[in-house]
């Protein structure tokens, strides 16, 4: 009898071990499928500016890319951002990076260097624009800001980009109508506090983190970009294409929005690589961003809303052959 139930226990000892090991092969063939190596080497991705979102990101997925692949170097760049970004991959100088999809379209329109090698790996998040002013302003629409003193990003940023079509469309000559600095996120905040600019243009994703520090320390509110002015944005054609309403949720800046949401434009993130990029590495790298959302997520909440189900759209870039052999890896 005892013999029989021992007999009995090891079977069953033997059936759980079996599937605590078929479950550990699962999740590691989602991981790193059997039969691969983990890439190796060395890979540049350029980020964005200092305290920016984009830059956390970075970071935060250089760490992720450690856990998976501990045999990839990730170096990070920083940049003025999207239109740099863009730029570096194009030409070689960075073999990953983030950029919003109005700025790949207008690399591609303006058919600058190595334009037609951009790949998509995966749709990220959104970027909200941010037009913040004091609460004191009179400025209640984007038309109000003719005759001031606005930051409007950086040459190469994606910001300045935004901010350059969002005048426009309200009627103002971005370098006539209004007085422009190219400062970006780092020192906007400052300069409005200290009351050298009448306003600043950030485009990012929600919250980012110098603007939620500025509105608990001053008394700013953010300026509605209405969707009259997206219609005006798409009559433009182009690049201006991939902007769409969006509304900032009240509690993304509590104390700028005392319980309001605000109407704005959202445009697309995407990672982007070269065609020329190896396959199996693109694909490895794409299956970290989708796993790692989560933890990346608990720090930037804007990577919270990366998707497995709109990954795949990466237009106007199509995907490169490794993120597509991702996607394919797991569909059901």
């Amino acid at each position: 009898m005892f013999q029989a139930l021992t007999r009995i226990g090891r079977r069953r000892a033997l059936f759980g071990s079996a599937s605590v090991f078929a479950v550990v092969g699962l999740l590691l063939w989602w991981l790193l499928p059997l039969g691969e190596e983990s890439p190796s080497g060395t890979i540049t991705f350029s980020t964005g500016t200092a305290t920016g979102v984009y830059q956390m990101y970075g970071k935060l997925l250089q760490g992720a890319i450690a856990k998976d692949m501990p045999d990839l170097n990730v170096e990070l760049q920083d940049s003025d951002g999207s239109q740099q970004n863009i730029s570096r991959v194009a030409t070689g100088e960075a073999d990953f990076t983030i950029a919003a999809a109005d700025a790949v379209e207008t690399y591609l329109l303006q058919g600058k260097p190595g334009a037609g090698r951009l790949r998509g790996c995966s749709r990220l998040y959104d970027d909200y624009v941010h037009l913040v002013v004091p609460r004191s302003s009179p400025v209640q629409t984007v038309a109000d800001l003719k005759g001031m003193k606005v930051a409007v990003g950086p040459s190469g940023s994606g910001v300045r980009l935004i901010a350059n079509h969002v005048l426009e469309a309200a009627g103002l000559d971005p370098d006539r109508d209004v007085e422009p600095l190219d400062d970006g996120i780092a020192t906007m905040p400052g300069l409005l506090e200290d009351h050298k600019i009448d306003a600043f243009f950030w485009s990012g994703g929600l919250p980012t983190n110098p603007i939620r520090k500025l509105s608990k320390a001053d008394d700013i509110r953010l300026v509605p970009i209405g969707s009259d002015l997206v219609e005006k944005l798409h009559e433009q054609g182009g690049a201006s294409r991939y902007y769409r309403s969006a509304v900032m949720p009240a509690d993304a800046y509590p104390e700028a929005q005392r319980g309001s949401s605000v109407q704005t434009l959202a445009v697309a993130n995407f990672l982007v690589t070269r065609e020329d990029a190896d396959a199996d590495l693109t694909e490895a790298l794409t299956r970290t961003v989708i796993a790692s959302r989560d933890r990346i997520g608990a720090v930037v909440h804007a990577a919270q809303l990366v998707d497995l189900r709109t990954a795949i759209y990466t237009d106007p870039l199509p995907l490169h052959e490794g993120a597509r052999r991702y996607y394919r890896s797991i569909k059901p």
